[in-house]
């Protein structure tokens, strides 16, 4: 089982890789005040795929419901 702490700092290092600021990120952050688009999405979905050796299962409509860092921790737990 990842962690709310192993998927914040996942997705500090695919914003850290763009250059992005990701020193006061926490679970309260709204993915638009850390700048985590779709894209950063699907490689945070493909980073924790080869973490846990399979693939997340979720529907595509479950997405729309995610607008904090807690909500991306949350989903990612109930696709595991």
């Amino acid at each position: 089982m990842l962690s709310d702490e192993k998927i914040v700092e996942m997705i500090k290092y695919i914003l850290l890789k763009q250059g992005k600021k990701v020193d006061n990120i926490t679970l309260d952050s709204t993915l638009r005040d850390i700048s985590f688009r779709s894209l950063d999405f699907a490689e945070l979905c493909l980073r924790i795929e080869e973490e846990i050796g399979r693939e997340l299962n979720f529907e595509g409509s479950q997405l729309r419901a995610i607008v904090t860092v807690a909500d991306v921790c949350e989903f990612i737990k109930n696709a595991i």
